[in-house]
């Protein structure tokens, strides 16, 4: 495997479509927002998504989710202690290694990083943090959003009883239409440090890409949510040309309509920065 060579940056614009993007459990699995009415998907969420798509490519990921689960493993911890190299290095108290180790087997741990605090057999333990070079924001809509409610109910018996339940009430949220921004980049130095390669970024560009691909629910069904563009920032340098910042806001948005209904409505346009190469990935 070979080392990270260079800085990367990108861009992606995800388009939702009477989905549910990101519910928020505080407020009734609404779609998130902020104060000024803009969609949000959380960087929790992205990196969900992510983990998952590697998964489905065959990486080994150390987060998984439980219906995603392939070890049969049912925690971190024991998913962690059942490596040999692992086991050892907690009972040396030897978190370099532990580090080393873990960045090796997972890619979602040397990609995102990871805090292990685990109790070995002693129960005394070990504390070993991890620093990933995959840094992702939060995405946010470029348009406030409209959030359709339809109520629902349950009309069947979840037990088996006498005589049939009353219905039950509920609501579903979705959000009618909206393009959420995806900012995010990798880090040299860290990269150093991790083992994280260019293949990796090569994995992780096609994750991205693929974001919404094997991921629907009720709240997604499939075709209701997919990535749109993806701009794929590749420095010449290890440290990059021009600061994460300055490169993502190269990337110019206007709004073309007053009520944006279509990825068209908006006009996304690239103001070049010399000497940095950048991939355009549409669709």
């Amino acid at each position: 495997m070979s080392n990270f060579t260079n800085k990367i940056d990108f861009v992606a614009f995800a388009v939702v479509r009477n989905a549910n993007p990101n519910g928020d459990p505080l407020n009734g699995n609404r779609p998130r927002e902020n104060y000024d009415g803009y969609g949000e998907i959380s960087d929790v969420c992205l990196k969900r998504k992510i983990r998952n798509r590697l998964q489905d490519m065959g990486e080994k990921i150390f987060v998984q989710s439980d219906e995603r689960c392939d070890d049969g493993k049912n925690s971190l911890s024991d998913r962690a202690k059942e490596n040999k190299k692992i086991a050892e290095a907690m009972k040396a108290k030897d978190k370099e290694l532990y580090a080393k180790v873990a960045c090796e087997e997972w890619i979602d741990v040397r990609s995102f990083g990871q805090v292990f605090a685990f109790k070995d057999a002693e129960k005394s333990g070990v504390s070993v943090g991890v620093r990933g070079p995959v840094s992702i924001h939060s995405a946010v809509s470029l348009s406030p959003i409209d959030i359709h409610t339809m109520q629902i109910t349950k009309s069947v018996n979840s037990e088996t009883k006498d005589k049939k339940s009353s219905d039950t009430m509920g609501s579903k949220h979705s959000v009618s239409f909206a393009v959420y921004e995806i900012k995010g980049s990798i880090n040299h130095q860290l990269a150093t440090k991790t083992g994280f390669s260019d293949e990796d970024a090569e994995k992780m560009k096609e994750a991205i890409r693929t974001l919404f691909e094997n991921d629907a629910s009720s709240a997604r069904p499939d075709g209701s949510m997919e990535i749109k563009r993806l701009y794929w920032f590749k420095h010449n340098c290890p440290n990059g040309q021009y600061s994460s910042a300055k490169v993502h806001q190269s990337v110019n948005i206007v709004t073309n309509k007053e009520n944006p209904k279509a990825f068209e409505d908006y006009d996304i346009a690239l103001i070049p920065l010399e000497g940095l190469e950048v991939e355009i990935i549409e669709d």
